[in-house]
């Protein structure tokens, strides 16, 4: 163990050991001696008297973890204490599987609701279907007051054990009661892979978890078995994750021996270049990248909005008692020598940016990405650090309707098709919606008492974005009919960044022919 962690480690049981003190030392604080620096002693004086003299009972854990989130909010806003519960998910995200049944579930209208079966699990092969509502679990009721978090909890288990569960579903009068066995459920970085036009794949990449590359190398040959001739690559919303598995995903799309990234830090340790290893299947073939304000971290053509910002890396060390720490010890930076942290001075700007680009249009955008120090790539482009990484074309999606926005917040949609699917079992994947199909769902809406058919009808006509009614309305069918692939196909179908990026691969190819140079140039001299 490095001496640093030592010392953080030796800090952590100190500030636990020093809860348990609790009124031994007295009711009143006492003076302590001038020092230039508090010490422990302070800190437990100041747990004492909350434990003596607080009006309500004061939970030792719960001040010990406050005070460690307060320490450590004055440092960078990504460094961060994982609380047991919290640390426990982190790793199980990142381990790529966990023990369940295989549904993603969400309360509706105060029903535990299933959202999809996730194909080839034990729910998906029992028939659970988008739409059903557990009512119990293990002949214990939910009550409406019970949180996801506590169905998941009481639905996961150790792999081989059986939970039985009660649904109800729409059509169905009798409640249906069923025994699962618990199986190894994969979280999937890649759930999206499907071929968008006869030549043309498309995979969304959800975040960097140690199954990411392993994932996003059997998506794309599956996706070359179908035909792909060149792919659309979806980094918007990853939030980033293990460095390692961004250097392994890099290592898809460069030549064995290019540079993916490098970090420096305080320590010695913390400077480490990453080289394109070559070990695995490569990808040569016309690349588009579709990144946004959600696009993080580790994350040819870039096509959509300016990414969020961070260049710092996090080193993961477990402490005591089932917690961890996730703590800035170096900055990564890319090949070209960029740093692509946002300025954090203000966390509260830093944390609800603004859209830098909310006034940019397609047109100007080439201005735009000349904020900034330039540099070089080894294909002598020149790029801006700027915070984030500025696309190559700067496409905005336009999804903006109060109407539709007010109907998503009610689950309108969602449910407004696992009732009507029952109805029309025959309806094809390609369905439009027409008016007949739109007052009907207006009738739905109004059963339900949020408003009446004619303020709908009347509320849809004078909406700039007509369309997108009858566009959510489509997704949640297919979603609900055919499982969330499908209703994110019918998701880009019209989705202005997707299109865009599917007339660039005549570009991203011209790109990818530039002569690269062994050893691109740092901060450019002249533009």
């Amino acid at each position: 163990m490095s001496q640093p962690r030592s010392r953080i480690l030796i800090g952590i049981c100190l500030l636990v050991a020093a809860t348990l003190v609790g009124g031994a030392l007295g009711e009143k604080l006492p003076a302590a001696a001038e020092r230039d620096m508090p010490s422990l002693d302070e800190y437990a004086d100041i747990l004492t008297t909350l434990s003596d003299w607080a009006p309500e009972p004061v939970s030792p854990e719960k001040i010990v973890y406050a005070s460690i989130h307060g320490m450590l909010s004055r440092l960078d806003p990504h460094t961060a204490f994982l609380e047991p519960d919290d640390y426990a998910a982190m790793r199980e995200k990142q381990q790529g599987s966990f023990f369940g049944l295989g549904i993603q579930i969400q309360k509706r209208m105060g029903k535990i609701t299933v959202i999809a079966p996730m194909e080839g699990t034990p729910a998906f092969k029992l028939g659970i279907r988008a739409g059903d509502i557990i009512t119990h679990i293990e002949d214990e009721e939910l009550k409406e007051d019970v949180s996801t978090d506590e169905v998941v909890r009481k639905l996961r288990g150790p792999k081989g054990t059986q939970v039985t569960i009660t649904i109800r579903r729409a059509g169905i009068d009798e409640p249906i009661r069923m025994t699962i066995t618990r199986a190894e459920i994969p979280t999937r970085a890649v759930p999206y892979a499907f071929m968008i036009t006869p030549d043309t794949g498309y995979i969304f990449l959800r975040d960097f978890t140690h199954t990411s590359s392993r994932e996003l190398a059997a998506a794309i040959d599956n996706l070359e078995k179908h035909g792909m001739k060149k792919l659309m690559l979806d980094l918007r919303g990853n939030p980033g994750g293990v460095l390692d598995q961004a250097v392994d995903v890099s290592d898809i799309f460069l030549g064995k021996g290019a540079k993916v990234v490098y970090t420096r830090g305080r320590t010695a340790s913390s400077a480490q270049d990453f080289f394109a290893p070559g070990e695995g299947p490569h990808f040569d073939k016309p690349l588009v990248v579709l990144v946004n304000r959600g696009s993080a971290s580790a994350s040819e053509i870039v096509v959509g909005q300016r990414t969020w910002g961070k260049g710092l890396v996090q080193s993961v060390y477990t402490l005591p008692y089932g917690a961890g720490l996730a703590l800035t010890t170096a900055r990564y930076y890319t090949p070209s020598g960029r740093w692509i942290q946002r300025d954090y001075s203000d966390l509260l700007a830093y944390v609800n940016p603004e859209d830098p680009d909310a006034a940019v249009s397609e047109k100007s955008s080439e201005e735009t990405k000349k904020v900034g120090q330039p540099f070089y790539t080894d294909a002598g482009r020149i790029v801006f650090a700027a915070g984030g990484i500025t696309p190559d074309f700067l496409v905005k999606n336009n999804f903006d309707s109060k109407l539709v926005t007010q109907l998503l917040a009610r689950n309108m949609f969602f449910n407004f098709a696992v009732q009507w699917l029952p109805k029309h079992p025959e309806v094809k994947q390609d369905l439009q919606v027409t008016p007949a199909l739109r007052q009907e769902f207006f009738r739905f809406v109004e059963a339900s008492k949020f408003s009446t058919a004619d303020e709908l009808s009347r509320q849809w006509s004078e909406e700039p974005n007509k369309d997108l009614l009858d566009f959510a309305l489509r997704i949640d069918i297919a979603n609900v009919r055919s499982g969330l692939e499908a209703g994110w196909k019918v998701r880009a179908s019209g989705d202005m960044q997707v299109q865009k990026g599917l007339t660039l691969f005549d570009e991203a190819a011209r790109v990818a022919a530039l002569p690269k140079k062994a050893n691109p140039s740092h901060a450019a001299k002249t533009l």
